[in-house]
């Protein structure tokens, strides 16, 4: 049974491992390239998988994956503590979802696939009462020159709250807080270049660290994205609720 459907396109959660294994497939062709490969990792065990697929023909458009946590004493234990000191979360009394590797499919350009991602998702959020939703939302390539807008508008406006501010770990980053200081973004370049998850978490009130990482295995530069579902703005809130029904 779908979790949440609309036109061509229904979310459901993986039940096989045959549906982790498509899914292991898609993140391979996104994040790697490679059509025959299989992106994997000791993660996908310990997670709910989701897969949008186009119901005429049963392609699978869309994925992602939610770890959830009882709250954030449970922050060590995931991905994204591979790549950012979150002792700060440890704190958060609420129960929290990591979500990741989401990724559309390159051939697929309908932004409606990327609704009905984020209405599984909200309906997830509401049935397990889900307080905090974060995650790594990445930019493609690791070379930093091509975002210097998109980082710039982050820095200027969306940096996390200090008292949740996630701190340096990894070896390799982009320290754009400190590198780009006051700099003012062209706020055209900057949308442009920020990718669509990102875009879509900010618009709810997400926040970001102060640095990204660059991942040279996935050819990424991501940043840790953190939205405190209490914190939606109102009207955002009804927006996504009603889209979800």
């Amino acid at each position: 049974m779908p979790l949440f459907s609309r036109g061509r396109y229904a979310a459901r959660v993986g039940v096989s491992a045959e549906d982790v294994a498509r899914a292991q497939s898609l993140r391979a062709l996104t994040f790697r390239g490679d059509a025959a490969g299989v992106d994997a990792d000791d993660f996908d065990a310990r997670c709910t998988h989701v897969l949008v697929e186009d119901t005429r023909d049963g392609t699978l458009v869309c994925c992602y994956r939610m770890l959830p946590l009882e709250n954030g004493a449970a922050i060590a234990q995931s991905y994204s503590a591979q790549y950012y000191e979150l002792s700060a979360l440890a704190d958060y009394p609420g129960a929290m979802v990591e979500m990741g590797r989401f990724c559309i499919h390159p051939d697929y350009r309908d932004p409606d696939i990327l609704r009905i991602a984020w209405g599984a998702m909200v309906r997830y959020v509401d049935a397990n009462d889900v307080e905090m939703l974060f995650g790594c939302s990445s930019f493609h390539g690791t070379e930093a020159d091509s975002y210097m807008d998109a980082f710039a508008l982050l820095n200027q406006k969306h940096l996390a709250p200090k008292r949740w501010l996630p701190r340096v770990k990894a070896p390799a980053i982009f320290d754009f807080a400190r590198r780009l200081g006051a700099r003012k973004p062209d706020l055209k370049a900057a949308m442009t270049g920020m990718p669509p998850l990102l875009r879509t978490y900010l618009v709810m009130g997400g926040w970001v660290s102060d640095h990204a990482v660059v991942d040279r295995d996935l050819n990424t530069m991501h940043v840790f994205t953190g939205l405190e579902i209490k914190g939606i703005p109102p009207a955002r809130a009804r927006l996504l609720r009603a889209s979800a029904q």
